[in-house]
């Protein structure tokens, strides 16, 4: 049995997906159903009893003692948090609520637990984080790497930061088995249409501007989320305790480039119906405050110590993401609905 936390966001969805197609092993999956976490994400496990899901929050102290005390998890997989650099600059209180206390609160309800486990040695503790605690690069600078300091510039990578360095602590101070992963930017199916590639698709899709900060030029290494997947069991399974790793997919890319090629694999695979391209639709807006120029991942220590590299190129990536998007139009629509539907409106008008 593991515990996964945020299983029915993003990433963590497409986690729990992967793993019970692959593992026997019960998932626990407890999540908030904020705006960005959806049921409907986990359709395809409806009435699968190694499929455990609970309605709560890593907050709530009295809960994950329950869980842990019931289910008896041999691992925990946290990938519950806020997530989005904009709504953290409008709204920085629940990104401190939920990736700095939240993540204080599993850590010490998973002590809890571990300091009474016969064999200690067993459990593991996975803390899933981002490249933007590193900050900035320019354009010459040498990617990320696990030795990089931390710079973290919004509210949002200055929450991670925290609770990176917060499980770092609890493994040496207190021994807990952990490890902690720090990815590049994912994207892929069942993604929330607020970042850069599913709100272009939608957008795209509905006739919409196609929103681009700036002039378009920052850099992102861009990882497929299915790929991020498979490094998260990698590590889960040989990674060293108290060490982190870097998770990219050797894929930088400028924002433009990759709504021009959005534009290009939608004018192939669903044209418009008055014959024009979707690249007309790109409109430029003023840039995010404090927006890092550029972000790329070093992944070779990963490669080197547990052999993981990524499957998917950003051609053959996005190519798969579009796809899903286009077969996929009742999810798209129900969770483009109500206040997320306003909140676009509002910041992309």
């Amino acid at each position: 049995m593991i515990l996964v936390t945020g299983g029915a966001g993003f990433i963590g969805s497409n986690f729990v997906l992967d793993w019970l197609a692959d593992h026997d092993e019960p998932v626990v999956n407890l999540d908030a159903l904020t705006y960005a976490g959806n049921l409907n994400n986990l359709r395809p496990l409806e009435g699968d009893p190694r499929h455990i899901f609970v309605h709560g929050n890593i907050g709530d102290a009295a809960l994950l003692s329950d869980l842990f005390t019931r289910h008896k998890p041999r691992a925990v997989v946290n990938f519950a948090a806020e997530s989005h650099v904009d709504r953290s600059i409008h709204g920085p209180e629940d990104f401190i609520q939920t990736n700095i206390l939240g993540t204080f609160r599993l850590l010490e309800a998973a002590r809890a637990y571990w300091g009474g486990l016969e064999n200690k040695s067993d459990f593991r503790f996975l803390h899933v984080s981002t490249d933007e605690v590193f900050g900035t690069l320019g354009a010459d600078d040498p990617a990320f790497n696990e030795e990089t300091s931390y710079r973290p510039n919004s509210p949002y990578s200055a929450s991670k930061a925290a609770s990176d360095h917060l499980v770092r602590a609890y493994f040496h101070t207190y021994g807990l088995p952990v490890v902690t992963t720090n990815c590049s930017n994912n994207y892929g199916p069942l993604h929330f249409p607020e970042k850069l590639i599913p709100l272009v698709i939608h957008n795209a899709l509905k006739g919409r501007p196609l929103p681009i900060y700036g002039d378009g030029m920052q850099i992102r290494d861009w990882l497929y989320v299915k790929d991020h997947c498979s490094a998260i069991r990698r590590v889960l399974e040989a990674g060293r305790l108290g060490e982190t790793y870097n998770i990219g997919g050797w894929n930088e890319r400028a924002n433009l480039h990759v709504v021009t090629t959005l534009c290009e694999v939608l004018d192939e695979l669903q044209p418009r119906s008055d014959g024009k391209k979707y690249g007309e639709q790109i409109a430029f807006v003023a840039d995010r405050p404090g927006h890092d120029r550029r972000y790329a991942i070093d992944a070779r220590k990963i490669e080197a110590e547990l052999g993981w590299r990524p499957a998917e190129t950003f051609e053959s990536g996005i190519r798969k993401t579009v796809r899903w998007y286009l077969d996929n139009a009742d999810w798209v629509e129900n969770v483009t609905s109500g206040s997320y539907r306003n909140w676009v409106e509002k910041q992309y008008a």
